[in-house]
């Protein structure tokens, strides 16, 4: 007796055949795919509790966002288009203007979102910046642990210190009074370590916690001292991942700065994945095949709008890439459809070529090369017997997907976030009928809302609100975003 039986779909495995099967069946019983075939033979075999009709929906394993940032989600278009006020406003605000309660709206609303887009598992850095989060006292990291385990996907948190020189400066907030703290390096890595033992492989391991440490971007030279510290340093954080066995993540590696962390840091290898990885070399790309290390590209963030991530190349190179959406702020989004679409086109204007990255690569680098490249391809990435039930009905009934044929395509080319119908995640179903059922969308958009309107009040910092002078009518912004430097 099966728990639930999803009858009548199109399902897109993603098994290593790659099978697509046009009027397809799917049983679960308790978190795990029971049985999949073609629907006659299913309902044959299986009698069920409770049965979807999937009829003229595509059925397929959940979307995985391999890369984005907590404190996102409330931080969206501030400073409008001018990247680099964001990107100041949100160091200050993340070290020095957020409540607990602003980061148990802010997950909220962010997982809520990677949901109702057919997410069901996510890495999320806890934090953007230098300041990787509020590692100052792990009552931050609980909250955010809390809500998305409300609201029920899958995630791997990233948590570490932020940027030297350390002791960094933190603020608590009470009410309206303000208490400044210096906090040093140790303490950091001690609340990592906490976080770990309070969340990790928590909720049926729905919940995992990894760890980071800031890329060095070779900005500013390094002395001998400086350079000795940030071995000591980053190794201290890489030991604590490997005494835990957590997967390591780090966030904006670029032109250097993977010959750097393997020749003096140590930081490759097949627990670790970098994102971005933008200009990167051939000897780079070499260095991540020899080591098994990943790598996430985020074809939407504003680092592949100055600099490329050489898909093509890493992924001729043997290199497992997964996608990432880069969080939803300050201009990009949860839905990995999205992102997905502007994978294909980013790469294909470099190359002016449209023979480049065909659309099933780009299906695989969100589902089953993801699963892999987080340890987990022998739980989900794909619709196979025996895996966990992550599982998304995509409604295909609309103007935009219609014909009904060549649905891989469809689905890759043409769907985004809004048509997925139905998300489960374990077995458990979290949306039917674009329903949520975990939370109450209205109170966490109340919320996030409240959230965001204090931090703003808190922080001062309502003039990020106005729209740009030359918004309208111009060709381009004044400003100009500099170049990096090389390692």
């Amino acid at each position: 007796m099966a728990d639930l039986v999803i009858t009548n779909g199109i399902l897109i495995t993603m098994d290593p055949e790659r099978r697509v099967i046009e009027n397809g069946a799917v049983a679960v019983q308790g978190n795990r795919i029971l049985d999949l075939g073609p629907t006659a033979d299913i309902v044959a075999r299986h009698q069920a509790t409770k049965v979807i009709d999937a009829n003229r929906m595509v059925v397929m394993p959940g979307l995985i966002d391999g890369h984005a940032h907590a404190g996102h989600g409330l931080t969206k278009t501030l400073g409008g288009d001018d990247f680099g006020a964001w990107t100041r406003a949100v160091e200050r605000i993340y070290a020095e203007g957020t409540t607990e309660e602003f980061w148990y709206a802010e997950a909220l609303l962010s997982a809520l979102e990677r949901l109702k887009c057919g997410t069901t598992c996510g890495v999320t850095l806890f934090g953007g910046g230098p300041t990787m989060m509020r590692t100052d006292d792990p009552i931050f990291g609980d909250r955010h642990c809390e809500a998305v385990t409300q609201v029920g996907i899958r995630t791997f948190v990233a948590v570490g210190p932020c940027r030297p020189p350390y002791p960094h400066k933190y603020v608590r907030w009470h009410g309206s009074s303000r208490r400044d703290m210096m906090v040093p390096f140790d303490d950091l890595v001690g609340t990592c370590e906490i976080l770990i033992k309070n969340w990790h492989k928590k909720n049926d391991e729905k919940v995992n916690i990894a760890l980071t440490y800031p890329v060095y971007l070779g900005d500013t030279p390094l002395s001998q001292q400086e350079l000795e510290d940030l071995k000591a340093r980053s190794q201290a954080v890489r030991q604590l991942q490997r005494k835990y066995g957590v997967l390591f993540h780090q966030d904006g590696y670029c032109r250097g700065a993977i010959k750097f962390a393997h020749e003096h840091l140590g930081l490759l290898g097949p627990d670790s994945s970098f994102s971005h990885c933008t200009d990167i070399t051939a000897e780079e790309i070499e260095l991540c095949r020899l080591t098994q290390t990943r790598v996430v590209h985020n074809p939407s963030s504003n680092n592949s709008a100055r600099e490329r991530c050489p898909v093509p190349e890493l992924l001729d190179a043997g290199v497992t890439v997964m996608l990432g959406s880069d969080g939803n702020a300050p201009n990009t989004s949860m839905d990995m459809f999205r992102h997905m679409f502007q994978c294909l086109h980013y790469h294909r204007t470099y190359y002016r070529n449209t023979a480049y990255l065909p659309a099933g690569k780009v299906l695989e680098m969100v589902t089953i090369d993801a699963a892999r490249a987080l340890g987990m391809e022998k739980e989900i990435g794909s619709l196979e017997v025996g895996k966990r039930a992550d599982i998304i009905l995509v409604n295909m009934a609309k103007p935009h997907l219609y014909p009904l044929n060549m649905p891989v395509y469809r689905v890759i080319y043409f769907a985004n976030g809004g048509d997925v119908d139905t998300v489960m995640v374990d077995g458990k179903i979290l949306m039917e009928n674009r329903t949520v059922k975990t939370v109450k969308e209205e109170e966490v958009l109340e919320m996030a809302q409240r959230e965001t309107e204090a931090m703003l009040d808190r922080m001062q910092l309502r003039d990020l609100l106005k729209t740009h002078e030359r918004f309208w009518g111009q060709t381009k912004y004044l400003w100009v975003w500099p170049p990096r430097k090389n390692v």
